[in-house]
């Protein structure tokens, strides 16, 4: 099991759940998550095999479409308290998925390894997180702002881990042929207030633990949304916002499974390849 005094506290989680819970009233803005559902029909339609025990793993909301369509039952488990450890027992699964929820996760490193115990030999993790250079231009435009207007720069919007990193944690936890790739989304706004309350409604706002816990000033909202429309505003006057969606796989390792060659166990050598091109 994961041990949370391994780990940096970098999310509050309670408060994400509030978060969750207020968007869910409000009427949630869904677009990525029904992106992400479509992509999981998609890439599990490439793997030649089934899968009987699933259990999908913290998901903000309801997976639709072919994914959900193509199994008899999903095991759902919810994000309900502050604990990341998982219910699951070891050998359990065939399939985990997650969609954008891992990015929220403090201790990423024990969440995958108890991800990959759960699973049976030959069982396919697969999941969805926010990563990358997301909201890389909200960033830039409060930064510029709350220095400008403030004489300092605070938390606003949570690190994401990178392509790179999220490979190393696959192959740290155990898992064997891992994959990472990323699907950027740029979505256009009328106004940086026009994403932000589309992040209020996604239950994606600010959950850092050293968020700045006093309201912003209004001069300083006001500035970053003129600094975004000069700095990211398209010819017609509206705004992107990059969404970086990282997908990971790995499977628990099987005899099965393509193995790497054993060091000087290849039958021909490098310098004899390259003479040959170069007759």
């Amino acid at each position: 099991m994961a041990n949370p005094t391994t780990a940096p506290i970098l999310f509050d989680r309670a408060l994400l759940r509030s978060r969750q819970a207020r968007a869910r009233k409000l009427g949630e803005v869904a677009f990525l998550l029904d992106r992400v559902a479509e992509d999981f029909g998609d890439r599990l339609q490439a793997v030649m095999r089934s899968f009987s025990d699933v259990a999908d793993i913290w998901t903000p909301g309801e997976l639709r479409g072919p994914f959900a369509d193509r199994f008899k039952s999903i095991a759902r488990i919810p994000f309900d308290s502050d604990s990341e450890t998982l219910p699951m027992h070891p050998e359990s699964l065939d399939l985990a998925v997650s969609a954008l929820a891992l990015q929220f996760v403090n201790d990423l490193p024990g969440v995958l390894a108890q991800i990959r115990r759960a699973l049976r030999p030959d069982g396919l993790l697969l999941a969805a997180m926010i990563g990358g250079d997301t909201l890389t231009e909200l960033r830039q435009s409060f930064a510029a702002a709350e220095a400008e207007c403030e004489g300092g720069v605070s938390p606003r919007v949570a690190p994401f881990a990178d392509l790179r990193d999220i490979g190393s944690l696959l192959q740290r936890a155990g898992f064997a042929l891992p994959v990472t790739d990323v699907d950027r989304v740029v979505v256009r706004y009328d106004s940086a207030f026009a994403l932000m309350h589309d992040l209020r409604r996604m239950g994606a706002t600010n959950v850092l633990v050293e968020r700045r816990r006093t309201p912003a000033r209004r001069a300083t909202m006001l500035r970053m949304a003129q600094i975004y429309g000069e700095r990211f505003a398209d010819p017609d006057g509206r705004i992107r916002a990059t969404f970086d969606i990282v997908w990971l796989s790995g499977w628990a390792p099987h005899e099965s499974q393509p193995k790497p060659l054993r060091p000087g166990s290849a039958r021909a050598s490098l310098e004899a390849a390259v003479k040959g091109k170069t007759k």
